[in-house]
């Protein structure tokens, strides 16, 4: 997501976050629920981009990926293997429902895709530009809406000043220092891709920076 628009949405969320767990605790926390046809036309930003074709375009690219992971993990024993997606509107459906729809829904392709490699044995991490503030609501609605999560990592202090693409990249190169080999980094954005560090991308669209 883009820094300036999360500096904004993060104060937000974090604000609003803390009033609801303050009363009910953020576990019970009610939320509404709308339907993914009712979000979609109610985000002014969002007019230019319709949910179901979206869904339809992210479908597309799973389709490629889940015959990849199912090929690379065949006869894999032994190797630590590692797959890195970002968060927003790569993992969950964030500009599809306001913030106070918390947890923010996983993309349910996406969801099984990770579900799937979890199953043959490779490992789970998500690199997000988000900012260290709200790691543990990340954290929460990750394993909440069905993520395995076996890392994740967001942007301190100092990160925040940097190219989001070369804090991904660096976190990408962590994870292979840990001994995993990245068979697959998935991402909405250029800037998620790019850098290396991992043998296969599958790019989500986002429709020339319509979706953040």
């Amino acid at each position: 997501m883009h820094a300036r628009r999360w500096t904004t949405r993060a104060a937000v969320t974090v604000a609003a976050l803390a009033l609801t767990s303050s009363v009910t605790g953020i576990a019970n926390a009610a939320t509404p629920t709308l339907t993914s046809q009712q979000t979609s036309t109610s985000r002014p930003f969002l007019a230019d981009v319709d949910y179901a074709t979206w869904q339809r375009d992210v479908s597309a690219v799973v389709a490629t990926a889940r015959p990849y992971i199912e090929q690379r993990t065949a006869g894999a024993s032994g190797q630590r293997l590692a797959m890195v997606l970002d968060i927003d509107n790569s993992s969950l459906e964030t500009d599809f429902h306001y913030f106070w729809e918390y947890p923010t829904p996983a993309i349910k392709p996406v969801l099984d895709l990770v579900r799937y490699a979890d199953s043959r044995g490779v490992d789970i991490f998500f690199v997000t530009a988000r900012p260290g503030i709200i790691y543990s609501l990340t954290s929460y609605n990750l394993k909440k809406v069905g993520y395995p999560v076996d890392g994740l990592y967001v942007r301190d202090l100092p990160d925040l000043f940097g190219e989001v693409s070369a804090y991904k990249t660096e976190k990408r190169a962590e994870i292979e220092a840990k001994g995993y080999t990245i068979i697959a980094n998935v991402g909405n954005k250029p800037g998620d891709l790019v850098g290396g560090h991992a043998e296969r991308t599958f790019k989500l669209p986002d429709y020339d920076g319509k979706l953040s």
